[in-house]
């Protein structure tokens, strides 16, 4: 379909690295806008490079950088969509805030949408992996009511056996059980000892505590690969 391909190449022009669309039908947070657009940016394999004992400054601040692209890559899709005279939505970090549930999550997570449209999975650390970059990436979305190409959706982990961000994990907070779309978050993994001790972590080496920890993203096979790349 031609709008997908137009609004996939404009969303790249402005700084993505991937798209992807799903039907979001049965858990949309906003009828009727039952599709997603889902997109992501992946960190420098620098700032990766050096997460190996702990967070650091770097992949902080570039965390926050990522934030603000996302940000205005979703103002960019709604604007986009809105000009083709569809309906859309942004769940920007700035919209939505901190307006967490129970489990640290949002009504409809972008993660949610990304394994919707088969951009990738949900590994054992809870993070959204592709096999090209790992877990080395950050996430946003938008809803529309625009007619895109749905990809297809995978429902089921990819890691397989692999238990490496499990042992890299200090604050216990990955079982190793495998992913799969019918499973909660916290069936698989603890969202309160994660922030436990990146709460710790974080202030042992950036000076001030903070939600960022950045070990399974290392951890993860799928991101010593990308970062590996020359």
């Amino acid at each position: 379909m031609a709008l997908s391909i137009e609004l996939k190449k404009f969303l790249i022009k402005n700084g993505a690295c991937e798209v992807g669309y799903a039907d979001i039908t049965n858990f949309t947070p906003k009828p009727p806008l039952n599709t997603g657009v889902v997109f992501y940016i992946t960190y420098p394999k620098e700032i990766i490079r050096n997460m190996e004992n702990a967070p650091t400054p770097e992949y902080l601040k570039e965390l926050i950088s990522l934030n603000s692209r996302l940000d205005y890559l979703g103002m960019k899709c709604e604007e986009f969509l809105i000009d083709k005279g569809y309906n859309a939505y942004a769940q920007t970090k700035k919209r939505l805030g901190t307006d967490f549930g129970e489990f640290n999550s949002f009504k409809l997570p972008h993660k949610t949408i990304a394994t919707r449209s088969g951009l990738g999975w949900i590994g054992k650390s809870a993070l959204f992996t592709t096999k090209n970059y790992g877990s080395a990436l950050r996430l946003s979305s938008v809803l529309t009511d625009a007619p895109l190409d749905i990809g297809i959706p995978i429902l089921k982990s990819k890691c397989g056996k692999c238990m490496e961000c499990m042992n890299a994990c200090p604050g216990g907070a990955v079982s190793g059980l495998n992913w799969n779309y019918k499973l909660k978050r916290n069936e698989f993994y603890d969202d309160k000892k994660c922030e436990k001790y990146a709460l710790k972590v974080s202030e042992e080496n950036l000076g001030k505590p903070d939600t960022v920890c950045g070990k399974c993203i290392f951890a993860c096979p799928h991101t010593q690969r990308y970062i590996k790349k020359s």
